[in-house]
């Protein structure tokens, strides 16, 4: 992604009008960890998107271990920031993930250590995002990515190592299977302790994963949730020791993708059937994101955000909900 100025805070700081476009932009956060151990393969694709700048790099990997099975490794230091410019790549992973008649599984990883996929990214226009078309859903095209992931015939599995914030998490939540190291995961839907709403649909698929209670401890505490804790709310799977992580997804990816594509589809299909949301429901939290990225309490929250040093200072990335604490009334 683009070197950002040092003077980016301070720009943010200063112009009420920056602040209106950057809250916008802050895309509630969806998608999901750190480096990933496992070897590049000799048929390994490189996905970038339509339009990208020479200023601008390929954020996605896609790695084919076989026709049946794929790693996208989300390649973007120093902290896996989601942004505009990350969107057509992404859109042209997921249209090869729904239309290759031989795929059947995909993982999604990180290579940055650390990071799985964080929150959006504040610094570039909002044009540049509120001028992008909507999605086949008739959603935005994020959240429409995230629908389709969802609904696809092929089983997606997010290996979380590192900060899954926001887009991260919403991605792991739209993802069919979820596994998170014991050690190093974290998860978190931060947005309301910037007094904004979670637009990737954790309110409709948190519910469903874990029950009320504990989906409302998520979202409203805006915390930090470890693998450990995750995995015993429902938020994962299962978390492993670190250094099994790979091995077991890598396992349960290869297993599943020597299996009959057709009884893997239907299988999926039905399961859908009984647990994911509608699309009303994922747009109708889009909508709420929408006006509450309007209000100045908002505003006034990611301009504080931004001048500890949000997607400046790794210990800031590194401690979103420690520093997101911060900003609560007393």
């Amino acid at each position: 992604m683009n070197k950002r100025s040092a003077n980016s805070t301070n720009l943010v700081a200063v112009s009420s009008k920056f602040l209106t476009a950057a809250a916008l932009l802050m895309l509630p956060a969806l998608a999901l960890s750190g480096q990933s151990s496992s070897p590049v393969k000799k048929e390994t694709t490189t996905t970038s998107g339509n339009g990208v700048t020479r200023s601008e790099k390929a954020e996605i990997r896609v790695e084919k271990r076989s026709p049946a099975y794929w790693r996208i490794t989300f390649d973007n230091p120093p902290f896996n920031i989601f942004g505009p410019e990350t969107i057509p790549q992404m859109e042209k992973v997921v249209a090869a993930i729904e239309n290759d008649p031989d795929l059947r599984v995909v993982v999604f990883d990180s290579s940055v250590p650390g990071f799985f996929l964080t929150h959006y990214d504040f610094v570039p226009p909002l044009s540049e995002s509120t001028e992008l078309p909507s999605g086949r859903t008739g959603l935005h095209p994020l959240p429409d990515m995230l629908v389709r992931i969802s609904k696809a015939p092929v089983v997606s599995i997010a290996l979380i190592r590192g900060r899954a914030t926001g887009v991260g998490s919403e991605l792991a939540l739209a993802s069919d299977m979820r596994f998170a190291s014991r050690e190093k995961a974290i998860l978190s839907q931060w947005e309301v302790g910037a007094a904004l709403v979670p637009g990737g649909g954790p309110m409709a698929r948190l519910p469903r994963l874990m029950g009320r209670g504990r989906a409302l401890e998520v979202l409203l505490g805006s915390d930090d949730i470890d693998g450990e804790l995750a995995e015993k709310y429902g938020y994962v799977n299962r978390s492993l020791p670190d250094s099994q992580l790979d091995a077991f997804v890598d396992g349960l990816a290869e297993r599943i993708s020597g299996f009959d594509r057709d009884a893997i589809a239907d299988t999926k299909r039905l399961v859908d059937y009984a647990s994911l949301p509608t699309d009303p429901e994922i747009g109708a939290g889009w909508d709420a994101f929408i006006s509450s990225v309007k209000r100045p309490a908002a505003q006034a929250k990611i301009g504080k955000l931004m001048n500890m040093g949000l997607q400046s200072k790794a210990d800031v990335e590194a401690k979103l909900g420690q520093y997101t604490g911060t900003l609560a009334n007393r």
